[in-house]
């Protein structure tokens, strides 16, 4: 029997809904729900029972054109969440879209760290992100991308598909931060001074609150070679962005900055989580 080709299809979407409560001195996952290849792996506590440290799988290890990843977390009153990835995600060529949709609320009193390891887009891919992120009363964030187009150890420049992104954070329903970004393979901008100067990678940073002008100086004064890179204070977020020449170079700047500026805008120590030595 032959069944109709459009039966079958090469998409694979996945949904991740993620929750957190403080319970006591505790933040503990109350909602953890998922369709298709995504996951987090058992809840840790590295730094305290506190701070709840949730990574996220996605086990194909890759998106495809027509995939869909869903992914929302919600960091209830007084909890601190810290999502991170176990490596870098990894956008194939291919003839469809593939899209990911980011979702994360922070209610008041909470801290909703967002640290994943790079998103590589390989030449030919079509990759479109969309992110959006809540804050509420004294909420705070810390969150960070890292986007490597093509693969220049392999001798691959990005010079077909597309790279799209769209942020959003608003705090108390007023929009705060909103970004636009489309790059299509050999656009004039991968070489152009006024854009990504001839560098393949590219990294933006943002936290809630502000930070005096002596700490300001010590997180521009930070060197990585191969890195070049500033940081911004607005009106209640600081930006940092870079170019580098390669992803760990700029995962090593930002890690840098988480540093310096998660005891004075956080109040804690930093603990880089054991899945990023591995």
């Amino acid at each position: 029997m032959n069944l109709p080709a459009a039966l079958f299809t090469p998409s694979w979407p996945a949904e991740l809904e993620l929750a957190y409560a403080r319970q006591g001195e505790r933040t503990t996952p109350v909602r953890r729900r998922h369709l298709g290849p995504l996951r987090v792996q058992k809840h840790l506590y590295a730094e305290g029972p506190e701070v709840c440290q949730h990574i996220i799988v996605h086990p194909p290890g890759g998106i495809a054109g027509g995939d869909t990843l869903d992914i929302s977390a919600q960091a209830g009153e007084r909890t601190w969440v810290q999502l991170t990835s176990p490596g870098a995600a990894k956008w194939y060529r291919a003839a469809g879209v593939a899209r990911q949709n980011l979702r994360l609320s922070v209610e008041a009193g909470a801290t909703l760290e967002w640290l994943p390891q790079e998103t590589i887009i390989y030449a030919g891919a079509q990759a479109e992100l969309h992110t959006q992120i809540e804050l509420h009363g004294d909420a705070r964030l810390f969150y960070w991308d890292i986007v490597a187009l093509g693969r220049p150890a392999a001798d691959e420049r990005f010079a077909s598909g597309h790279f799209q992104a769209a942020l959003d954070i608003r705090h108390d329903g007023k929009l705060l931060w909103h970004e636009r970004q489309r790059v299509a393979g050999d656009d004039g901008l991968l070489d152009s001074p006024i854009g990504l100067d001839g560098q393949p990678v590219f990294a933006t940073l943002l936290v809630s609150g502000e930070v005096d002008s002596e700490l300001l100086e010590r997180c521009r004064e930070l060197k990585i070679d191969g890195v070049r890179g500033d940081l911004s204070q607005l009106a209640g977020l600081l930006v940092a962005r870079c170019l580098a020449s390669e992803a760990l170079k700029a995962r090593a700047w930002l890690i840098a900055l988480w540093y310096l500026l998660r005891p004075a805008l956080l109040g804690r120590e930093a603990v880089p989580p054991r899945i990023w030595n591995t």
